[in-house]
């Protein structure tokens, strides 16, 4: 950036988080550095030194005492002349140094203006100053090493290795074009085809840890889905820690999407509980469908929970039947085998095919499963939905399309 674009002015702002704490930092940046620390302080403390000291008002009044920190330029955060006054955090002792500067000639400093005169400077590229927002947004571990990494040059680099090898495959690419008549062996032809797959390669890896971050700092979008009554909510609560949702035996309870952010080893997630899915006339349910089928369509994890098999037959069967238009007979079990059966009247709907679905797998009791199966799979669905999420966090990317699937009611089927 040219230097005429940066500002002549000194800045000044609290540097540490809004309330009462041990310490309190006043950071002042700009070419009056040393006026206003002679000011404040009655001298210039050596550079990268911690000095202590008793920190006055413009009219002498003692308002503090702490440490005095400055860095000369350009070997600061800013490129500029740094002071930071280290105090105690109290906010009215703090706000009275702050005040003291401004009083001695400094302007307070807008939202993200150090930072910016660090990217003006030459100190921080682009990718590097927004890694500085996201190392103080983070709201986990994961989230954090992925940031550092960012604000240690991690991602400029390989953006700088992408342009660098561009700027070689373009080089070549125009010598081609210049000069036709000049013969290009096969060698060269090779490696301009070899330079291109790499690039491609290599791109499709930078894009993969951008969509990483992506997902570290927003959380990957795990959304429940299922038919209604199936246990989305009780998981829901289960993941979450705490009754977050209604949980009845009344089909359909939750109408609208329900978030919840946690954590699981350190991954962020957003957990989306979802109306459940059934053909319906009642208008507010299929508004919550509608809403449900909008999260699926965004999701970054698609987490489907249903009955054990047997039971999922069943509710099919008993479809099946009323479509049909008869009754299931009595059931009894086949000896020694855990099967039922069923007697349908197929009077008038011989071709149907609900029926002939029904008359294969016959129509079970209804009935609740065993509570341990359900505890059991609750269990382990927290560790299935960090793995899977961790898979995602991987590939950089969800799978497929709608997000990547995930059933709830697989182990408990096998």
């Amino acid at each position: 950036m040219p230097s005429g674009e940066l500002s002549p002015e000194t800045i000044a702002a609290i540097a540490t988080p809004a309330g009462k704490g041990g310490i309190g930092i006043v950071r002042i940046s700009g070419p009056a550095v040393p006026q206003l620390a002679r000011a404040l302080i009655g001298r210039l403390p050596e550079p990268r030194r911690a000095t202590q000291c008793e920190i006055r008002a413009a009219d002498g009044e003692a308002l503090d005492q702490g440490i005095a920190l400055y860095f000369k330029a350009p070997h600061s955060y800013t490129g500029e002349p740094v002071l930071e006054l280290q105090g105690h955090g109290g906010p009215v002792v703090t706000h009275a140094v702050l005040g003291a500067a401004l009083d001695a000639g400094a302007r307070l400093a807008e939202p993200g203006e150090f930072t910016r005169r660090a990217f003006l400077n030459g100190k921080l590229d682009l990718a590097q100053a927004e890694a500085v927002a996201d190392l103080i947004d983070a709201a986990s571990r994961e989230a954090a090493r992925s940031a550092l990494r960012s604000l240690g040059g991690e991602f400029s680099a390989a953006i700088g290795a992408l342009v660098a090898d561009l700027t070689v495959l373009r080089a070549l690419t125009e010598a081609m074009l210049d000069f036709p008549e000049e013969e290009v062996d096969r060698l060269h032809r090779d490696d301009a085809q070899a330079r291109l797959a790499g690039l491609r390669a290599a791109l499709d890896e930078v894009l993969a840890k951008s969509r990483q971050g992506s997902l570290l700092r927003s959380g990957v979008h795990v959304v429940i889905a299922g038919r209604p009554n199936v246990g989305k909510s009780s998981l829901l609560n289960r993941l979450a820690g705490e009754e977050r949702a209604i949980v009845t035996a009344v089909p359909g309870t939750t109408r609208d999407a329900l978030r919840e952010s946690i954590q699981i080893d350190s991954v962020p997630l957003v957990i989306v509980d979802t109306a459940g899915l059934r053909a319906s006339r009642d208008e507010v349910e299929q508004l919550g469908m509608q809403r449900a089928r909008s999260e699926l369509a965004r999701a970054d994890v698609v987490l489907v929970v249903r009955w054990r098999q047997a039971h999922y037959r069943a509710e099919q069967n008993r479809s099946a039947a009323r479509r049909a238009g008869r009754k299931a007979g009595r059931y009894h079990p086949r000896l020694g085998k855990n099967r039922r059966r069923a007697r349908c009247a197929a009077h008038g709907v011989a071709r149907g095919r609900g029926l002939e679905f029904a008359r294969r797998v016959g129509f079970p009791r209804s009935r609740a499963p065993p509570a341990g199966a359900r505890a059991g799979a609750r269990a382990s669905c927290r560790r299935r939905v960090a793995r899977r999420a961790m898979g995602v966090l991987r590939r950089g990317t969800a799978p497929g399309a709608g997000g990547a699937g995930l059933d709830h009611g697989a182990r408990q089927r096998r």
